[in-house]
């Protein structure tokens, strides 16, 4: 799902923009670099575009407000299919130890015919707060 629309009404909002970025050394997790319309843009080892690393923009996944999170599948209790990399799971692993707060928010898109009646879970996947499809925005928590 093209996200351009709601990054440029972000934009226009005057709210901040991170993308994710491959954490170099094989850590398997994400680091969260602030994205502009300056900014430049590589592909990293999977073809996936992403922010050139400037390390003065880059924030902690635990700084973050709102997190879309792209996905393959989801179900009605939170669960998420991804690409098979763990990227997120390892990134928001601390999320599973807090218990009364929730931020970052985690928000799925996809669109309705992704929805699944129910994915198996493991426990360390990280469960999404909702999901947004062409259907509405749909609370998981």
């Amino acid at each position: 799902m093209d996200l351009t629309p709601l990054i440029e009404r972000a934009w226009s909002l005057r709210k901040k923009i991170y993308l994710p970025v491959l954490a170099p050394l094989n850590s398997g997790k994400l680091w969260f670099v602030r994205y502009e319309p300056h900014s430049r843009m590589v592909r990293n080892e999977f073809g996936i575009p992403e922010p050139v690393v400037d390390h003065r923009q880059r924030i902690p996944a635990r700084a973050l407000d709102l997190v879309l999170t792209p996905l393959v599948g989801f179900d009605s209790q939170g669960n998420r299919l991804g690409m098979g990399g763990g990227f997120y799971d390892r990134s928001f692993a601390f999320l599973k130890l807090r218990k009364h707060l929730k931020k970052p928010r985690l928000i799925g898109i996809a669109y309705e015919c992704q929805r699944l009646d129910r994915l198996k879970s493991e426990a360390w996947d990280v469960k999404l707060d909702g999901c947004a499809t062409e259907a509405g925005l749909l609370s998981l928590s």
